[in-house]
């Protein structure tokens, strides 16, 4: 069974298919797949886009499906992006403390700075990292902020175990971690604003970014706590294109199965409150 959706690169739609969750993934870029009349997700592929220029992407499509609130149908969006070189500082107090490289450092690597109103601490993205923005009514889906924040993670838990890597939680911190010799180290970072129950930012998967980068902070905020990459872990660079064609089925059949389980409670709620005749 296919999910379908309209898929946009560069800002030019096209129709492209993801297999089902846990299926192998083609990389044809001639797909589609149907999709639940309840809620319409549109997958957009921004290709190589400055921080900057992404966020006022996803602050218009925030808007988009916040108006849908007032249609028939629910509207949702996945943004997918590689940022050119960029450290983000969240709204934390403390998270400037982490950026460790002077300007003139910074200069020096092409990597800009850039202030943000997502949550968790300070991050880097930049080429190689694939950077994803679900855009979507939480209210819809019936997920608080923590609940959502584990689909975030199972999605990219489920993304690797496609490439034999086995990714798991750590209780202690958000993300995505993988064991090397005994140490936790992080191949994906997450940090989500949720305004009127619409989500915005979201999840950065390291698949074959400069990891030297990262020396410029202290990612996340967490001393001491190794990065890695799916590069490093496979001993070479999967292809992006499959990387983001996994992880969106992934990402799509969580989100489903949430609808589903949201509808399921709308039903049971509407059955207790009719009198019986």
């Amino acid at each position: 069974m296919d999910f379908g959706r309209r898929f946009v690169r560069g800002g030019q739609h096209f129709d492209e298919s993801y297999p089902a969750p846990h299926h192998p993934v083609s990389t044809d870029p001639n797909y589609t797949f149907p999709m639940s009349e309840a809620m319409r997700l549109v997958v957009e592929d921004l290709g190589n886009r400055p921080y900057a220029d992404a966020y006022q992407d996803q602050a218009h499509r925030h808007e988009e499906v916040l108006a849908s609130r007032d249609g028939r149908q629910a509207l949702g969006y996945i943004l997918l992006v590689e940022h050119p070189p960029v450290v983000t500082i969240s709204r934390r107090a403390s998270s400037k403390d982490h950026l460790l490289a002077t300007p003139a450092l910074l200069a020096s690597r092409g990597v800009e700075v850039c202030e943000t109103d997502r949550g968790g601490d300070i991050t880097y993205h930049g080429p190689g990292q694939l950077v994803a923005y679900p855009i979507l009514d939480l209210n819809r889906l019936k997920l608080g902020i923590h609940a959502y924040m584990r689909l975030l993670e199972e999605t990219v838990i489920r993304t690797l175990a496609a490439y034999a890597i086995a990714g798991q939680r750590d209780t202690t911190a958000t993300g995505v971690w993988v064991d090397r010799a005994g140490t936790l180290a992080k191949v994906a970072a997450m940090g989500v604003r949720v305004r009127r129950w619409v989500s915005m930012h979201g999840l950065a998967l390291n698949v074959a970014p400069r990891m030297e980068d990262f020396q410029l902070i202290v990612p996340c905020g967490l001393a001491g706590r190794p990065v890695t990459c799916m590069r490093d872990l496979l001993g070479s660079a999967p292809d992006m294109a499959s990387v983001k064609a996994t992880l969106v089925s992934e990402l799509t059949g969580l989100i489903r199965e949430a609808e589903r389980a949201a509808d399921a409670k709308v039903a049971d709620a509407k059955n207790e409150a009719t009198p019986l005749t």
